[in-house]
């Protein structure tokens, strides 16, 4: 009798978990991204293992972009070297890595005029509903690639990875 409620708790168990389907997330086994490279002039950005580019991605960027951020609101992606610090799977803008901005020099550069630096800058994909990019440089200062793309790279790159925002 214990043998027949384990052997029924163990196939409603595969059954249950067979309803779940597939994992929303994609899943990526190949080089690890060592880095990071975005060139805001040339609007693309590279995923790097090592010297070899993985992948490398158009991109669009603030609505201001020329020039390094220095203001909240100043529509500018930042620029410098910074980490991917962290993982939004339920992003406004369908998935999202954070990037470390502001940095104390940041701040203490804003604070001197008087205001803040801004903040939550990230890689992400289109606004909901939309599905792909809504125009050139349409961000409030974040790396924008579409829905497809951002799978791939959320998939990709771990938290700590290094990027360097090139002007």
């Amino acid at each position: 009798m214990k043998i027949l409620r384990a052997v029924i708790l163990v196939a409603l168990c595969a059954i249950i978990s067979g309803c779940a389907g597939p994992s929303r997330f994609k899943t990526y086994d190949g080089p690890e991204v060592t880095r990071l490279l975005v060139y805001k002039e040339s609007r693309r950005m590279y995923l790097m293992h090592h010297d070899a580019v993985l992948e490398h991605y158009d991109i669009d960027l603030g609505f201001a972009p020329a020039g390094p951020k220095e203001v909240e609101g100043d529509g500018k992606t930042p620029e410098g070297d910074f980490l991917i610090d962290r993982k939004n799977p339920n992003s406004d803008f369908h998935l999202s890595l954070g990037i470390s901005y502001p940095q104390p020099n940041h701040v203490m550069a804003a604070r001197e005029l008087g205001t803040g630096a801004g903040g939550d800058i990230f890689i992400h994909g289109g606004p909901r509903p939309f599905t792909d990019r809504t125009g050139p440089d349409w961000t409030a200062g974040c790396i924008a690639v579409t829905n497809d793309e951002i799978e791939d790279i959320y998939a990709m790159v771990r938290v700590g990875t290094p990027i360097s925002i090139y002007p």
